[in-house]
């Protein structure tokens, strides 16, 4: 029999800084070092060159990681290491852009993720972006509140993302806001394999 989390906390990566995802990925690699399961799904990411999809698949089935985005026009050239992401903003929605395709893959990151909380499979499930999901006005912050009040009591809930909504950070247990002092894009420092993806 597989070990259990005593008590499953909800946790809050928020801020406008690097880091939060990188945060929530550290958390899963302690909680596999237990033996914990981990599942991450990833709203509005739809890269399938970042290091921790290639990361998962060395360690699954402990780490699952379902991306519910648009895909990089670049992925594969980025995969192998012939291009870099430019940041062009094609993969991720702006503000105020509600296009059909993203939120029919809002929808089903937010049904999976009620699916992948509430069946008590994993011990730890990272919603990575969610809260831009949120602020994207893609999910609804009442919907999600009404799936982590119903979870099981074993079950450790990260939400990601900047702009975390004040009901979300009265809901959660931790809150960590992540604030910028110095950061290598305001030198033309741009995204880095295996640091920023």
């Amino acid at each position: 029999m597989r070990p259990r989390l005593e008590k499953g906390l909800i946790q809050v990566y928020t801020g406008n800084s690097k880091g939060k995802t990188t945060a929530a990925l550290g958390l899963a690699l302690r909680a596999i070092g237990h033996g914990f399961r981990v599942c991450m799904i990833q709203f509005l990411k739809g890269g399938a060159y970042t290091g921790e999809l290639f990361a998962a698949q060395r360690l699954y089935p402990n780490l699952k990681i379902l991306q519910y985005g648009i895909t990089c026009p670049y992925s594969s050239l980025i995969r192998q290491g012939e291009a870099k992401c430019r940041g062009c903003g094609t993969c991720f929605p702006k503000r105020g852009k509600k296009d059909e395709e993203i939120l029919r893959l809002a929808k089903m990151a937010l049904e999976t993720a009620e699916r992948v909380i509430s069946s008590g499979e994993y011990d730890l499930v990272i919603l990575d972006e969610i809260n831009n999901a949120f602020y994207f006005e893609l999910v609804s912050v009442k919907d999600v509140l009404d799936i982590l009040s119903k979870k099981p009591p074993y079950v450790e809930v990260v939400l990601t993302g900047r702009n975390a909504p004040q009901e979300i950070i009265d809901f959660a247990d931790l809150v960590t806001e992540m604030n910028m002092v110095k950061h290598p894009y305001q030198k033309g420092i741009t995204s880095r394999r295996g640091i920023e993806y």
